[in-house]
């Protein structure tokens, strides 16, 4: 069967992820794990965070220095504080929305030969801008053939 003739596959997913406070966590592997369940061998494959205070993002998986970096970049561009009208829950709560609109809320990957096209050096985050951790919701959606 060709892609011409093949009928589309859809899969979807929720995954849990549960952060520690600011921080980037890679979840990968969770996620090709839900491709591979899907039985797409080519498709894409688009995450979404349920949420409005952390963000996704494909970023360096080698080098620990570069989340480290990226973390002091934006906690200086986007400084806590309480000179923020929005501070129902503490003064990381505005600044955390202000990160996550200058980030992504998702992410679209192609699916080549039954896995996420990432380069060598890419990693797909979490990427949690509150102090105190909780769980996020992502939503995975395969389609392809």
């Amino acid at each position: 069967m060709t892609a011409d003739t093949a009928v589309t596959r859809h899969h979807q997913q929720i995954l849990t992820l549960r952060s520690q406070g600011k921080a980037l966590l890679r979840f990968t592997s969770q996620v090709q794990e839900v491709v591979r369940a899907s039985g797409v061998i080519t498709g894409l494959c688009t995450v979404f965070l349920r949420h409005t205070s952390a963000s996704l993002i494909i970023q360096e998986n080698a080098d620990p220095d570069v989340l480290a970096d990226l973390e002091a970049f934006l906690s200086r561009l986007v400084p806590e504080g309480n000179h923020y009208r929005h501070s129902t829950e503490g003064p990381d709560d505005m600044p955390a929305h202000i990160r996550t609109v200058l980030t992504h809320t998702s992410e679209t990957i192609p699916i080549v030969q039954g896995r996420l096209a990432l380069g060598t050096w890419q990693g797909l985050y979490l990427w949690e801008h509150r102090a105190r951790g909780s769980a996020r919701e992502v939503v995975v959606h395969v389609m392809g053939y």
